[in-house]
């Protein structure tokens, strides 16, 4: 298998898109398990980017692909509605339990971006109005209508821009505080509302609880609090983007949780069924016997044996209390990262919630991000052993987001092994 996979590695330009083969790192591997990959170069390596916030419950968790197991036993495929099933049914009762609010009913799709353009949808078709409000730096997903309100980086519309009717105002700015930044929020919907588009044309802002892709921008609970307000005040629908939040990641079930706020809609997917294909549009039953068949469908979506996978993630995050140990694992970690930038300059800004850490590189002599050295940071520490992602506009945060069952002697290990790559990058 291994020199099979190393010798199908060097034609994988030549049957891949650039857009799927040149992702960062490219590491070959032959098997996942718990919180390692496991190369072809016969070396272990501790992933904390777990498939980009995905294998919450760790990669290949016994309960999970027994479930996978169990479920292609009867089925493989749905249509729902076509014909229905078990699965499909539970999973959206297990869900009901742990959401927000009053969100109860769902529409399952396959991944992130559906459950967004589900949501925009739904949004837009209830209210009557044709206008989307987001924020600069959030990443919602690459079809139309959510690259329509991703501003993430500009590289990702370039030549496709979207004809999306939606508008854009800043994020929460972490150098400010709480007040300064509620301040900053009203003034930047008071100009928005009184030079770009009427509230009354408003149909939901959506914002991501915590921004992701943007760069692991942790605002303060007022800031989303007020938009909440806000919302609420025109009869704007609020949709919170979980994909990447969601199913334990910030020490909560769901951001909204953490952060006391209780959207319309929400965009769940990712952590949803520990690396099967599955997301969700969520709201409350109210607001979905709105949106009547035919607004919306799908043919692969809320697969049978996805479900299954999604019972047995809910299952395990509940048995091992693993929102629980994303809180306190990622307390742990950010309080060493802390220690550790007393020794290494290019150590910018560390912030995050739970297990959703970001850890900015930069150049000391300026103060400014430094995307080039971040990306030579990541080869390091892969060399050593541990496998980061980055986000950020400028690419220079590295996402810390291992599986919620890492242990204490596996976050030391990965910053003993991320501290080791920092000293060579910085001894150059």
């Amino acid at each position: 298998m291994t020199s099979n996979v190393d010798s199908l590695m060097k034609r994988m330009g030549e049957r891949l898109a650039p857009s799927m083969a040149k992702d960062h790192p490219n590491l070959p591997v032959i098997k996942e398990e718990g919180c390692y990959y496991y190369g072809t170069d016969g070396r272990t390596y501790l992933d904390f980017s777990s498939g980009i916030a995905v294998t919450n419950t760790g990669h290949r968790h016994p309960k999970v692909v027994e479930a996978i197991k169990r479920g292609a036993d009867s089925l493989t495929h749905g249509p729902s509605g076509v014909i229905m099933y078990e699965s499909i049914l539970s999973l959206a009762d297990k869900l009901a339990e742990i959401m927000p609010g009053d969100i109860d009913c769902f529409f399952f799709g396959n991944s992130g971006t559906e459950a967004v353009e589900g949501a925009l949808k739904l949004a837009k078709y209830v209210t009557e109005r044709t206008a989307v409000v987001s924020f600069n730096g959030g990443f919602h997903g690459r079809t139309f209508g959510a690259m329509g309100v991703s501003t993430s980086k500009s590289k990702y519309r370039k030549h496709m821009q979207p004809q999306m009717n939606a508008y854009t105002v800043p994020y929460a700015d972490p150098s400010l505080s709480s007040e300064e930044n509620e301040a900053k929020l009203e003034k930047d919907f008071e100009n928005l509302f009184e030079h770009q588009i009427t509230p009354e044309e408003v149909a939901c802002m959506i914002v991501e609880p915590i921004l992701g892709e943007g760069g692991y921008i942790v605002p303060p609970a007022s800031w989303l609090q007020k938009i909440r307000e806000v919302c609420t005040q025109h009869g704007i629908l609020l949709i919170f983007d979980e994909v990447q939040t969601g199913f334990g990641r910030t020490g909560d079930w769901f951001a909204a949780q953490t952060f006391g706020v209780n959207p319309d809609i929400m965009a769940v997917a990712k952590g949803i069924a520990s690396g099967m294909p599955l997301g969700a549009t969520a709201a409350s039953k109210e607001l979905m016997q709105k949106w009547p068949l035919g607004t919306h469908a799908t043919t692969f979506g809320g697969n049978p044996i996805a479900c299954e996978a999604g019972l047995a993630t809910i299952e395990v995050l509940k048995e091992e209390k693993l929102p629980e140990n994303a809180a306190a694992m990622g307390k742990y970690a950010k309080e060493e990262l802390e220690k550790m930038k007393q020794n290494h300059p290019t150590l910018g800004t560390i912030r995050g919630q739970g297990l959703m850490i970001g850890i900015e590189i930069i150049n000391p002599e300026t103060g400014e991000a430094d995307g080039g050295g971040l990306m030579e940071v990541l080869d390091l520490a892969l060399a050593e052993g541990v496998l980061f992602y980055f986000c950020g506009n400028k690419t220079e945060v590295m996402r810390m987001i291992p599986p919620l069952i890492v242990t204490k002697e596996q976050v030391d290990e990965g910053l003993e092994k991320l501290d080791r790559a920092l000293t060579i990058f910085e001894k150059k």
